[in-house]
């Protein structure tokens, strides 16, 4: 199985002039030049591997003193024997590197030294209150203890960390939590507190742990509520009456829901009685019964769905108020189920695209088409889809800031994109990171963006995802969002494997944005994440040497394996890209239960009843990009239509860039359409 970034295409959002915006967009300019290569990029990686072997000699590596990663061949040398280093230098280092992202590195790992060692002075020496971690704040809590300062701010930050989570607080506070209890800072209304939130989050346990300490028959009661929540029982009937006792029954009740929606069902009416619920307490019991079904398209689902009272309704139940019923195939039913989104809902391009879709199916052809023109203004999934509807060209608004070499080359000599650039083109790129946000969090817009254009030069694809986006003519620099490498091999390989290349970009984007060592927790590799057993299988189909899986890094190696799992994956699900796109994200076995669910279904009904969440946005992810990258490569595109049918012979369409038909999404929205 191959894993994707949860990424989400996002409209455009157009800026220009009428005028400007009638015009077709022309092709985005060539990737830049690749930045040169560092002539000590060698003797950095060796005598890093030195520092974490514990074998690094300064005078053997005299040369790197001035080279600007030397910081980080220093830290890799210290956190080899932190345990062992003496406080004046990890002091002196701090001191050194002060503002610098390796100082930070260096400054977790030693926080957690000294805790362990239990030397509280040159923790406390080293703290920076900044930081955020509760483990770190905690060892805090303890340092300023063991010296004397556990004075009565001390209480009140460490009642503020008892307080911040219903979840299990790291071991690290174990220490701090007794002595604020041992000081009564504890107070029987901060432990009911805390067991009110971790009854809410679903933590029994926590509930367990702050009933501790409580008077007996409050600590009785504590721990009933808490075993509630791990299994409903019958001695909840004679629970107190109060507000508390009816909340908690009924987190225990949905969350029981998550695992036998029917049993819930069946228990939900002698507690809600016993107990005295009123609509909220109902209602969140009902909305994970009806989620729990219908996430599984159950028989009970439209009635379970029903049942949940209006107050206790979610963009998310709504949404899948309408899946049930277009999985159905009631029509009227999916509309009434769009009507009933609140306004800002409605009004996203996936519902109003759909609104269209069922108008058109039930003979209302005139709101149809004006529903299709809002949508097919967009650059997105939907939007494509709606202008294959109307036979309109593809919208599409790029963005092509001013050059500014200038401006570009100072971004590219600031010191922290230099050690990001040189971290990330030596495989350290979780350092390479810490450096990059630390340049950001100083730049500007202008500057940032130019950061993203060096990141590019330097092979580093994946910044323009996660650095671009927080203005909204962003989203149309696709000459940055929609980078194109390994072109002549995508097109190589799509051809030999009778595939549109413009679908081989996409998953590419989708799956790694052009990463050549991205690497899943699932341990997915490279740049199209194949597995290593599919990369032995499909090299052993096609007759080619298996060179283990580290030569799933290699780019070529890589894109011929994927490529060719896309087509036994597309010649097994029936030549259908979009369910053989479903298959490569969530594997055979859910995508024959989809399949066997909704046989025949037309493809944009089919791909938003997938019960995955993960998978319906990959899918119409995909589609999109592949659209993107048809352009990229071609200057035109395939109908989205024909695309999710395999049809490569189709006629092709172009894009134009329509006027500017709404305000900007809010910051909020713009960041989930990244």
């Amino acid at each position: 199985m191959l894993r994707p970034f949860t990424l989400v295409f996002a409209a455009c959002i157009a800026a220009l002039s009428a005028a400007a915006c009638a015009q077709s967009p022309a092709a985005p300019p060539p990737m830049p030049a690749q930045a040169p290569a560092d002539p000590l990029q060698g003797r950095v990686r060796e005598a890093l591997e030195a520092a974490e072997l514990g074998r690094f000699d300064p005078a053997r590596y005299a040369d790197l003193a001035a080279h600007p990663l030397y910081p980080w061949i220093e830290y890799a040398r210290l956190r080899r024997d932190v345990d062992l280093l003496d406080p004046a230098q990890a002091q002196a280092f701090l001191a050194r590197y002060r503002g610098q992202a390796v100082a930070e590195a260096f400054r977790e790992i030693w926080l957690a030294a000294a805790a362990r060692r239990q030397d509280w002075a040159a923790y406390l020496a080293a703290w920076d209150p900044r930081i955020k971690s509760l483990a770190r704040r905690c060892g805090e809590l303890q340092a300023r203890q063991a010296l004397g300062r556990a004075d009565a701010q001390w209480l009140r930050d460490a009642q503020a960390v008892w307080r911040s989570a219903g979840t299990s607080l790291p071991d690290e506070c174990d220490a701090p939590m007794a002595a604020l209890a041992a000081q009564g800072g504890l107070t029987p209304e901060l432990r009911w507190e805390r067991i009110d939130r971790a009854a809410a989050e679903g933590q029994p346990g926590v509930m367990r742990a702050a009933a501790r300490g409580l008077p007996g028959d409050q600590q009785a009661l504590a721990e009933d509520y808490a075993a509630f929540l791990d299994a409903p029982h019958p001695r909840a009937l004679n629970w107190p009456k109060t507000e508390r006792s009816r909340r908690i029954a009924s987190h225990g009740l949905a969350r029981y829901a998550r695992a036998a929606p029917d049993a819930a069902e069946a228990q939900l009416p002698r507690y809600a009685e016993a107990l005295g619920f009123g609509e909220e307490e109902r209602g969140r019991v009902l909305y994970q019964i009806a989620l729990w079904t219908v996430a599984s398209y159950g028989p009970d689902s439209a009635r379970r769905l029903a049942a949940v009272p209006a107050s206790a309704y979610d963009e998310r139940l709504h949404e899948w108020r309408v899946r049930e019923a277009l999985a159905r195939s009631d029509w009227r039913a999916a509309l009434q189920a769009i009507e009933r989104m609140p306004a800002k809902q409605r009004g996203d391009s996936r519902w109003q695209y759909f609104e269209a879709r069922l108008r058109e199916r039930l003979g209302d052809r005139a709101a149809a088409e004006r529903l299709y023109r809002e949508v097919a203004g967009k650059s997105d999934f939907h939007g494509f889809l709606a202008a294959d509807r109307l036979e309109q060209p593809y919208a599409l608004c790029p963005w092509q800031p001013p050059a500014d070499a200038a401006a570009r080359a100072a971004v590219e000599r600031d010191p922290a994109i230099v050690r990001a650039m040189g971290l990330f083109r030596i495989d350290r790129t979780g350092w390479a990171v810490r450096e990059w946000d630390e340049a950001l969090a100083r730049f500007d817009d202008s500057r940032r963006r130019l950061a993203v254009e060096v990141a590019q030069r330097h092979g580093w694809f994946d910044r323009a995802v996660f650095a671009l986006g927080k203005q909204p003519d962003e989203l149309r620099l696709y000459h940055l969002r929609f980078p194109l490498h390994h072109d002549a091999t995508i097109r190589r390989e799509a051809a030999r494997n009778r595939l549109d290349p413009a679908w081989v970009a996409a998953e590419i984007r989708a799956e790694s944005v052009f990463y050549p060592r991205a690497r899943s927790s699932a341990n997915a590799m490279g740049l199209m994440q194949v597995l290593p057993a599919t990369g032995a299988a499909v090299a052993r189909n096609l007759g080619l040497p298996w060179g283990g899986a580290e030569s799933l890094y290699d780019s070529d190696t890589n894109i011929v394996l994927g490529t060719a799992y896309l087509r036994q994956l597309l010649d097994r699900y029936g030549g259908l890209p979009y369910q053989a796109i479903a298959g490569y994200n969530a594997g055979p076995a859910p995508l024959a239960r989809w399949q066997a669910q909704r046989p025949g279904m037309d493809p944009d009904f089919w791909i938003e009843t997938i019960s995955y969440k993960e998978t319906r946005e990959y899918v119409a992810r995909v589609l999109a990009f592949s659209v993107i990258y048809d352009w990229r490569l071609n200057g035109d595109a395939l109908r989205l239509g024909d695309r999710m049918l395999g049809r490569l012979d189709g006629p092709r369409k172009g894009f134009a860039c329509p006027p500017p038909a709404a305000p900007p999404a809010p910051a909020a929205a713009r960041a989930s359409q990244r």
